[in-house]
């Protein structure tokens, strides 16, 4: 149920790359001191099109994608005059988060690289500024809206006035999971802790240290920029990370610091009141074979204690699972449509009957972080037509998207009044 505008922030930033490389060949709309160009609307309607199996020749799709464009330089103008401003490292995690998205649609980042012509690095690179302006619109609208709540009556209210139009409610599926990483043993550990070792030995004979981190640094966010990490207040870093940070003078290099993640060498750059400016090096312990199979092993024991009966699922999440948002619910994920799970997933949900639990299964998070789960299917809710009794929840929250795009398109009707902007199509 998300707005249209908001669908293409996941896309608009690839395309501002390739549309960078076309010859300039007309101004489709002019907001205030923004530009889009003819191309750049070429390729994100042929691209949308695509996606979604539709006509990219449709005279109502090029508008809809270019009215939606309109709205977001509208909301960046209105962010700027509200003076709103996101941090570096905000913009960073969002380049990987899109690049993370893209390496699942292509495949690898070789193919994105194939695909536009230039290194992952230069990517990153184009995609700064445009992905720095559409966080500040994301933020402007979050600001206003992102709040609107309604109450019980609003709630009948709407469903008195679209229960013939809402459908039915599409099966659901209620799971719990417990997830366990891998932990590496000691010599793995002590490996890890020497390789820092050697690199802090290197930095103190006079090696460079932004080389050494883009060499060696297990953080891709900041090894590409040397290991810098940008200026962050308290709260950001691991508490281990923080405490041999915030004690260094300027200049300053650490000794190995261990967190969560691993091993860190740390050098204060700046600091500001309360925000440091650092950069580091991190060194990952790799787990191996044996880590993996103890971690099988462990979650089929905790499976068999379950199904016997000697305990609840829920005992063993809060005790055990490394899913820290699941874990004080009793490794409870939530209630989830069909199309709302990736494949693997679903695929262990289907198989289990209500109360089941799954063998242990890999788990990947991300590019180099994984784990196994077990995952218990607490209830399969039957596709149904909705009721006030049993939907609820869900037909509170297509209330308040009603009411929030009410207020949106109101308050865009407003800004299009006070922003000058122009389609010259």
């Amino acid at each position: 149920m998300k707005r249209f505008t908001y669908g293409l922030l996941m896309l608009a930033l690839m395309f501002t790359i390739t549309a960078a490389q076309n010859v300039l060949d007309k101004v489709v709309a002019v907001i205030d001191d923004e530009i889009i160009l003819k191309s750049e609307l070429d390729q994100e309607v042929s691209f949308f099109a695509a996606q979604r199996n539709l006509n990219p020749n449709s005279p109502e799709l090029r508008k809809q994608v270019l009215d939606a464009k309109v709205e977001e330089k509208l909301l960046y103008a209105q962010a700027e005059l509200d003076s709103i401003t996101v941090s570096d490292d905000e913009v960073d995690n969002q380049i990987e988060m899109q690049l993370n998205y893209f390496v699942s649609q292509y495949g690898s980042a070789e193919r994105i690289e194939e695909a536009y012509g230039m290194s992952i690095e230069r990517i990153k690179r184009e995609m700064r500024e445009s992905t720095r302006k559409n966080l500040m619109a994301q933020t402007v609208r979050q600001q206003k809206f992102g709040m609107i709540d309604v109450t019980r009556r609003e709630v009948e209210e709407f469903f008195t006035n679209y229960e013939d139009s809402l459908g039915v409610i599409p099966e659901k599926f209620k799971i719990a999971h417990i997830f366990i990483n891998p932990k590496a043993d000691e010599d793995i550990m002590a490996k890890a802790r020497a390789k820092a070792q050697l690199l802090l030995d290197s930095i103190k004979a006079g090696a460079d240290f932004a080389e050494l981190a883009k060499a060696n640094s297990d953080d891709p966010g900041s090894a590409v920029r040397g290991g810098d990490l940008g200026f962050v207040k308290r709260g950001v870093f691991f508490t281990e990370f923080e405490s041999a940070a915030y004690a260094l003078q300027e200049g300053e290099l650490s000794g190995i610091v261990e967190s969560p993640v691993g091993f860190h060498i740390i050098e204060l750059l700046e600091r500001r009141g309360e925000s440091i400016h650092s950069r580091h090096i991190l060194v990952k312990p790799k787990s191996d074979g044996d880590s993996d199979l103890r971690a099988i092993e462990f979650l089929s024991d905790v499976r068999d204690s379950i199904l016997s009966g000697d305990t609840t699922f829920a005992y063993f999440a809060k005790k055990y699972s490394d899913d820290k948002d699941s874990k004080g619910k009793g490794g409870l994920l939530g209630v989830f449509e069909e199309s709302q799970l990736e494949k693997p997933l679903l695929d262990m949900v289907y198989k289990l009957k209500e109360g089941g639990i799954s063998f242990p299964k890999r788990l990947d998070i991300g590019p180099d972080t994984y784990g196994f789960h077990i995952v218990k299917l607490i209830e399969r809710i039957p596709e149904h037509n909705p009721t006030l009794e049993t939907d609820y929840d869900e037909l509170k929250r297509l209330a308040e998207f009603q009411k929030r795009e009410e207020k949106y398109n109101k308050w865009m009707t407003e800004l299009k009044d006070k922003i000058y902007w122009e389609i010259r199509i």
